[in-house]
């Protein structure tokens, strides 16, 4: 402890740790002694990083200038994601953020369109979403202030693109200014309290003993405070997401940047594409078990925009979760405490409600009570395990059948909890979002409708509207839509003039 304040040694750089330094620098100033411990050695997994919406909270809380923080990072927006070939060979689907249409009654939108849809008088269910409409049309703004939310451009919601690496640089000069201290250096030895376990240095290769009360653990997949030191275990969930490699790639970029991330089926996985300002992240996530890396790595290289400008990058993982991401005072954040594959762009937002959950549940002193450990870990658990469930709804709800990845996926047993989902929704278009868990209702009705899961029934409160209203309404709202795309400019316009980044050469 120093001067009655909680001293915090955040072990290990990357998007985690500076995302904590900075965080923990914005709000713990005059309360805590924050130091971060890394070494240039060790590299990060920079690659081109999608994101979800949530992010403009971090970034408000850390109070960064947009414009500012999308240049520094050769960033692009982001209104959602197109999957293509999930379904089927040749469909394309897009989850868009945001809302969609607007909601009648105690009824959400989607109720309605499924009764228009099942009529054969309702068109594709992106033609009622301002994000849908405008990613597929290369459109982005921000929502207008003086607009209401009732208002579709009122509703935008987006997220953004942006290379991991400049974003680390990015926040950890913001933290540095911020008087978080970097010491420089490879972990050589983790000392711990014989009487409870608890760590209480770390020991550099130089040396040097870095002491404190509270210890973040941002190693990457190694884990090494959480798993080396406290054993926390591994719990395993590649029976439902089956792929465990990634190739990563960046291409020389070659046409407009798209306002959204697209994620391709392949025989034994699916492509990210990621547009950036200077170029375009792109990479394979497989199965081992079905093709091997030099075919993971060819078919990535053969479906690029433009040049490859390196070698594909192999990354290995197992997607699952540390049994206990906080124990003792180790608390994992990001890869140490898990990992999920990034179908839906949630690795630095998981980052980030860690250290939301971390600020609510912080300890006072070094003196860490067990009661805000337990329900750190339970609302950990909880996150994790709904968005396992709609990571796997991507792959259950498919009808390919044409690769052995394909078939295992559309045959494989899925949680209890997904498939009550899929039950409820089939039946009447209903879903029930539980608690404070990421995805919000209308994700998963796009992603279910998407995949090729259409409700038989609606909710019987839907004939309440007469059914020539309905179309009318149906209608109404498609026009709407529409019309205001149409006042929207460009995205790579948007860009260029609100935030444009310094010209690289790649």
């Amino acid at each position: 402890m120093s001067n009655g304040n909680i001293d915090i040694v955040i072990v290990g750089g990357g998007t985690a740790g500076w995302m904590a330094a900075s965080a923990f620098a914005r709000t713990l100033n005059r309360q805590a002694r924050i130091r971060l411990v890394e070494s240039d050695e060790i590299g990060i997994v920079g690659v081109g990083e999608a994101t979800v919406p949530h992010i403009k909270a971090f970034n408000q809380l850390l109070g960064l200038n947009e414009a500012q923080f999308v240049a520094r990072t050769q960033g692009t927006f982001k209104l959602g994601i197109e999957f293509r070939d999930w379904r089927r060979v040749g469909d394309s689907y897009v989850h868009g953020f945001g809302t969609m249409g607007h909601d009648v009654g105690l009824l959400p939108f989607h109720q309605y369109w499924i009764k228009g849809r099942l009529l054969g008088k309702a068109g594709d269910l992106l033609d009622y979403s301002v994000n849908t409409v405008a990613a597929m049309r290369g459109k982005f703004m921000p929502a207008p202030v003086d607009v209401p939310a009732s208002n579709p451009l009122g509703s935008i919601a987006y997220a953004y693109h942006f290379d991991a690496a400049l974003y680390a640089r990015f926040l950890r000069a913001f933290a540095e200014e911020r008087g978080i201290q970097r010491i420089e250096g490879k972990v050589r030895e983790v000392e711990t309290n014989p009487e409870n376990g608890h760590v209480t240095a770390v020991r550099l290769e130089s040396g040097e003993r870095v002491a404190g009360d509270l210890f973040i653990d941002c190693t990457g997949f190694r884990g090494l405070l959480i798993e080396g030191t406290c054993k926390s275990g591994y719990e395993d969930w590649s029976q439902w997401l089956p792929c465990d490699r990634a190739m990563a790639v960046p291409c020389a970029k070659v046409g407009p940047p798209t306002p959204y991330t697209r994620c391709t089926a392949r025989g034994a996985g699916w492509q990210w594409r990621i547009p950036l300002q200077h170029r375009t992240g792109n990479g394979y996530v497989y199965s081992s078990q079905y093709i091997s890396d030099d075919e993971a790595a060819a078919t990535v290289l053969g479906n690029l925009d433009g040049p490859a400008l390196a070698d594909p990058k192999p990354l290995r993982f197992v997607t699952g979760v540390r049994r206990k991401p906080w124990i003792g005072n180790v608390v994992s954040l990001g890869l140490a405490s898990g990992f999920m594959e990034p179908l839906e762009s949630t690795s630095i937002h998981m980052i980030q409600s860690g250290i939301s959950r971390l600020l609510q549940l912080l300890p006072a002193t070094g003196d860490i009570d067990p009661v805000l450990v337990e329900r750190y870990n339970e609302q950990a658990r909880f996150e994790a395990e709904r968005i396992r469930d709609f990571l796997v709804l991507h792959y259950k709800a498919t009808e390919r059948d044409d690769t052995p990845f394909w078939n295992h996926c559309r045959n494989m047993p899925i949680p209890g909890s997904l498939q009550a989902n899929i039950d409820l929704f089939r039946h009447s278009g209903r879903f029930f979002r539980n608690a404070e868990e990421m995805f919000a209702v209308v994700s998963w009705v796009q992603v279910m409708i998407g995949q090729g899961i259409m409700p038989t029934g609606y909710h019987p409160l839907v004939d309440q509207m007469p059914e020539e209203d309905l179309l009318r309404f149906l209608a109404g709202v498609r026009e709407v839509v529409a019309k205001n795309v149409d006042l929207m400019p460009a995205h790579e316009q948007f860009i260029a003039r609100e935030c444009p980044a310094p010209q690289v050469t790649v």
